[in-house]
């Protein structure tokens, strides 16, 4: 947190706008999408981190300096999907050029659904309170595209985005339609099944025990999973298993 405060305070003294530094995340992510596209993994991850700070620090710049609006929140919400969208097309461009026409599918349909998961919520919390169930929102989405291009385990991440994302937003239909028909959330009669459901309308908060365990599984997925095992477009071997 000190070098980001750090940052804050100089974006106030400069008397930088909050919808500005949203802009300035957008547009360095887009150069993030080039690196992808050219299959500079490691430049990504670092302009993906850099474009982050600013999408961390506009919120709290608005709060110092007592700009926050709606629109700015309108805004925020709006550029944040041109980010993701951006980082997607890096990729699916990506494995267009390396002719691996599966994972530009992929690539496209995880980003279909990631777009949906943002969509279902913002459209069911126009007819109900609220609708933030499922896992796959856009801080995991963000944090995993950094850690695919950290180590180069981006087919893994995509396909763990692609499956989440689906299940996520499957959640947020399935929610709002009880919501809205007055129906009782399923609990389950066993152990199995109120696993299931607890899982599948999950709700537990970043931090928790819960959600630690969950992210325990998917990086040891992504880790574990050999790159041949899933016929990775950019990294190949065995991984860890290569020493057994």
């Amino acid at each position: 947190m000190v070098p980001l405060r750090a940052i804050i305070r100089a974006s106030v003294a400069l008397g930088i706008h909050p919808n500005t530094l949203t802009l300035i995340g957008v547009l360095i992510n887009v150069g993030a999408a080039f690196a992808l596209g050219r299959d500079h993994f490691l430049p990504a991850a670092f302009i993906m981190l850099a474009a982050n700070i600013f999408d961390f620090i506009d919120g709290k710049v608005a709060l110092v300096t007592n700009t926050v609006s709606r629109f700015g929140a309108f805004w925020d919400s709006t550029l944040d999907r041109f980010s993701d969208i951006a980082l997607f097309l890096g990729l699916i461009y990506l494995y267009a050029d390396l002719r691996r026409t599966d994972y530009v599918m992929v690539a496209s349909l995880a980003m279909m659904f990631s777009i949906m998961t943002s969509y279902a919520r913002a459209r069911a919390e126009s007819l109900i309170e609220r609708c933030k169930v499922g896992f796959m929102e856009r801080p995991e989405r963000i944090v995993l595209f950094m850690i695919g291009a950290f180590t180069d385990r981006m087919g893994a991440v995509l396909w763990v985005i692609l499956i989440l994302a689906i299940v996520t937003v499957a959640n947020r239909i399935h929610y709002t339609y009880l919501v809205l028909n007055q129906k009782p959330m399923p609990g389950g009669s066993n152990p199995v099944t109120r696993l299931f459901w607890r899982a599948f309308f999950w709700t537990d908060e970043r931090g928790t025990l819960a959600y630690d365990m969950w992210v325990i599984a998917i990086l040891a997925f992504i880790w574990l999973t050999p790159p041949d095992w899933i016929r990775d477009p950019t990294a190949s071997g065995m991984g860890i298993w290569a020493i057994f």
